[in-house]
């Protein structure tokens, strides 16, 4: 955790990623709630223009509806530093997921509809997002949320794009932004297809590689959808037009993707989360502890348990009267591995041909190792 604490009325909690422009912190509100802060980097913030275009690109941000996205909640300036708030969305990137598999099926078809569906809430608002990639969207136990559009440009095609123009990814942005023209809506289309691609494929439509090469291709060469499932291709296809003109909108993907005209973004949003199959990182992998020589111990609790088990089944401790309850039938000690290992028979049961032998096994010596404690199993032997 970085020595800052706080940033505005936001207590910090821990990173959870940076980029190209600032770092990500999972943080809290001042009533506890959870949510994402993203703070810009302090060259960014010292400049006038920046500080001018920052507070008004926040502000149309929060005008974006909910929709599959993660909402602007508030956004600022503290001394030196500018943050951007949004509500806090559990679950892993598209990227992350489409690492182990590419999503299939129906996942993937809530996947193309969610990601139109907050394109449409954030054009509707004015906004484009320009930077549209597989980290960028979340996939939250209800569906995806597109998230990062809040320090997007203003839809305004009256000035060449500026500041942004180095937001976008390679693999992802569209020509007319690789080429370093205007950038409008369309150009969010043309990453839609791009990125729903890979999440069927498993790879970008344009390959990988340096950025320079990456985007010559972008630029001049044809996608490649090979494996991508061809009820979705058709419309991906339209999406990665070189030509803007020729893509649809984003309301346009949702109706052909729902296979109806006009599809309201609450409704299409409620599809996605009937549809949606949650998904989840791979956990962690556990801390690593030191492997200790178990094997001498196992043979030792076998052999005990099997002496054991062959004396009750000569003594016939079943066939006695007046027995305590709970008291063994038969118990022994070994010691290995400097401590001491006590093997208690409990009960052996007949059942036919076959005894039901159960057992327990304790530590009971000084070294304990690891603290394992009490372990009980049970075994069948023949009688």
């Amino acid at each position: 955790m970085d020595v800052q604490q706080r940033v505005g009325p936001y207590g910090l909690v821990r990173k959870l990623g940076e980029g190209g422009m600032g770092v990500v912190y999972l943080a809290e509100d001042p009533a506890g709630r959870r949510v994402a802060l993203k703070t810009m980097r302090p060259e960014l913030a010292a400049r006038e223009e920046f500080r001018r275009r920052f507070g008004k690109e926040a502000e149309a941000a929060r005008r974006v509806a909910r929709f599959c996205t993660a909402p602007v909640l508030d956004a600022g300036f503290d001394g030196g530093t500018a943050y951007l708030v949004t509500e806090y969305v559990e679950g892993p990137d598209l990227s992350a997921v489409v690492r182990r598999a590419p999503l299939t099926g129906a996942n993937l078809e809530a996947l193309a509809i969610g990601v139109a569906t907050a394109l449409a809430a954030i054009h509707q608002a004015g906004v484009v997002h320009r930077d549209l990639k597989p980290s960028n969207v979340l996939l939250s136990p209800v569906g995806p949320r597109v998230i990062d559009f809040g320090i997007a440009q203003l839809a305004d095609t009256s000035t060449p794009a500026t500041i942004a123009q180095s937001m976008g990814t390679p693999a992802y942005m569209s020509p007319e932004q690789a080429k370093g023209d205007m950038v409008a809506q369309a150009s969010d289309i043309f990453s839609w297809g791009a990125l729903v691609a890979y999440a069927g494929t498993g790879r970008p439509p344009f390959g990988t590689g340096g950025a320079a090469e990456v985007v010559y291709r972008v630029i001049n060469h044809v996608p490649v959808l090979d494996g991508l499932d061809e009820r979705i291709r058709p419309l991906v296809e339209r999406a990665l037009e070189k030509d803007p003109a020729r893509r649809p909108t984003a309301q346009g993907l949702m109706d052909q993707l729902l296979g109806r005209p006009e599809v309201p973004v609450a409704a299409a949003t409620r599809m996605v989360s009937e549809t949606w199959t949650p998904v989840v990182s791979p956990p962690a992998p556990p801390p690593a502890r030191p492997r200790r020589p178990w094997s001498p111990v196992l043979v030792g609790v076998l052999a005990a348990v099997l002496g054991a088990g062959v004396t009750l089944a000569i003594v016939r401790p079943w066939e006695e009267r007046g027995r305590e309850p709970g008291t063994p039938a038969v118990a022994s000690t070994i010691d290995t591995l400097d401590s001491t290992f006590r093997v208690q028979v409990d009960s052996l049961t007949r059942q036919g041909t076959t005894a039901r032998l159960q057992w327990t096994v304790r530590n009971v010596g000084k070294n304990n190792l690891g603290s394992r404690g009490r372990r009980n199993t049970a075994a069948q032997q023949q009688v």
